[in-house]
């Protein structure tokens, strides 16, 4: 069976609090970019060795193949359900350490084609609370479809706005920005303009009233940042944003936009 975990990009992010467990509150929205994936395929092993086989292509994975959120996700599911060893093949594509959560949605991807391929049964409600075991922003992926998330993540609420056809272009440069160091740089507190209100306005006008409160403390490490996200409204973006703790930096565009990049970038049609 394959199925095809893509791309997420956050519509600003407020860091609004720390919780007692160490994790922080958020409010963002998540827009997931569904012509942007990674592929995952998983085949039932027949031979009698009792474990799985994983193996990867495409962009390197540094981590060991023990932490990757697929195998997590299958030992989360293994206390539901009787599932037999699986030969897994991931084909990466979703830079990492961009903010564009691969990751997480290859975590989120593998509960729900498991659910799926074995008839488990869970319902989305359950699929979310487990995913939530994966990693922060894992749940969103089970429903896949812009939402705006709370708590640490993982608390949803649909918010109905129209959001026209639109073309996105992300540029991700050669930089990894790691989760600890993002947070690490960041003092909690509520945003002036609530996200919640802000989205509903014109797209013109997200450029005064949503921000993404890890653009100050990374753009001032990592200035090219700053200066991609300046080019992007240099040619013509509506709004252009860091996505989450980074390193990826996108914008909205109401035409294709044609300016030529000399580091890696995607353009889609949303």
């Amino acid at each position: 069976m394959i199925i095809f975990p893509n791309a997420k990009l956050n519509l600003g992010l407020n860091v609004v609090s720390k919780r007692d467990d160490g994790y922080h509150n958020i409010e963002t929205v998540f827009l997931p970019v569904k012509n942007f994936y990674d592929i995952l395929e998983v085949v039932p092993l027949r031979d009698s060795s009792g474990r799985d086989k994983f193996s990867v292509s495409g962009l390197n994975i540094s981590c060991e193949p023990e932490d990757n959120l697929c195998l997590k996700a299958v030992r989360i599911l293994r206390q539901y359900a009787d599932i037999p060893p699986l030969n897994i093949f991931l084909h990466k594509v979703i830079p990492l350490g961009s903010g564009l959560g691969g990751g997480s949605a290859d975590g989120a991807f593998m509960l729900k084609l498991l659910n799926e391929m074995f008839d488990i049964g869970l319902n989305q409600s359950k699929l979310e609370e487990m995913a939530s075991q994966i990693g922060a922003d894992c749940a969103f992926f089970i429903g896949n479809n812009l939402t705006f998330a709370e708590g640490i993540g993982n608390l949803f609420s649909p918010i109905d706005i129209f959001l026209p056809r639109l073309w996105v272009e992300i540029v991700v440069p050669s930089i990894q920005i790691s989760t600890a160091f993002a947070y690490q740089n960041i003092i909690p507190c509520r945003p002036q303009i609530d996200l919640k209100s802000a989205i509903h306005s014109p797209i013109e006008s997200w450029r005064e009233t949503i921000i993404n409160d890890f653009e100050r403390p990374i753009f001032e490490k990592y200035t090219e940042l700053k200066d991609i996200k300046e080019k992007l409204y240099e040619n013509g973006a509506l709004y252009a944003s860091m996505s989450g703790s980074g390193s990826a930096v996108f914008g909205l565009f109401r035409q294709e936009p044609i300016f030529k990049w000399d580091i890696k970038t995607f353009k889609y049609l949303i």
